[in-house]
């Protein structure tokens, strides 16, 4: 399940999606009602992004992500079980299902996971995470991947204490990861259409280079915890992607 950010389409994460594709995975993509900046139904009917033009409080992003996790449940329901609604359902394996996604897209994995026993990992790629978890704590795996003012104190980044906070509730497998030389849009097909149009995103690293570790680095996710795949690149810095540091919040170093 892909999950975009606050007034973007679902296409923002085409190139993500392509590479979990090819690599056999079956991804979800959603376009969610009145968030988006269009979306259009199969009957033709077409919304716009109501919710762009709302005020916004921290309470108000709470109801949303939560909402994001109404619809990651609603999707799998049409995608699984005995009268799923797409004819190739029978390729999707109800046990090893996923989510991740991009800004309040990523926050929204949190209430799906703990809403949803179906989905048994989470990625949150550089979003805030409004809603906590509770502290009863979350023990499914779970990665925070953003850029590097996101983690580091003093930077007025918002998703700085809601990780730090949600850290500690994390009660299983987890790692934080940045991205060196990253924005909020390099995770994204964003970075690389910047590029490509001699735009400035104040980025420190090339939008098709930010693609190609994300890529790498949620497929090895997925493939360490729904194919029970040993992926070494979790656990250690990589000279092939020196852009990526392991962060370890306890000992507030990064690596």
């Amino acid at each position: 399940m892909l999950s975009p950010g606050h007034g973007k389409p679902r296409s923002e994460l085409t190139g993500l999606a392509e590479e979990l594709a090819s690599r056999g995975y079956v991804v979800a993509a959603i376009d969610h009602t009145y968030e988006s900046i269009a979306m259009t139904f199969p009957d033709g009917r077409v919304t716009t992004c109501v919710t762009c033009e709302i005020e916004k409080t921290p309470e108000w992003w709470v109801g949303l992500v939560k909402s994001r996790a109404r619809d990651v449940s609603f999707v799998l329901d049409r995608l699984t079980g005995p009268r799923a609604a797409w004819k190739g359902a029978r390729l999707i394996d109800p046990s090893r299902i996923a989510m991740a996604g991009h800004s309040v897209g990523g926050a929204g994995t949190i209430p799906a996971l703990l809403s949803d026993s179906r989905v048994r990992a989470g990625i949150d790629i550089d979003g805030t995470t409004d809603m906590a978890i509770p502290e009863g704590g979350l023990s499914r795996p779970f990665v925070f991947l953003g850029k590097p003012s996101t983690y580091t104190p003093g930077q007025g980044e918002a998703a700085a204490a809601t990780w730090e906070r949600d850290w500690e509730r994390l009660t299983g497998w987890k790692r934080r990861l940045l991205l060196t030389g990253a924005e909020h849009l390099s995770f994204t097909d964003l970075g690389v259409l910047v590029d490509q149009l001699g735009l400035d995103a104040s980025a420190g690293i090339s939008g098709a280079r930010a693609m190609a570790v994300t890529r790498a680095y949620v497929t090895a996710f997925l493939d360490r915890h729904l194919r029970r795949g040993h992926r070494p690149l979790l656990d250690r810095p990589s000279p092939g992607y020196p852009e990526i540091k392991h962060c370890a919040p306890e000992s507030r170093t990064c690596r």
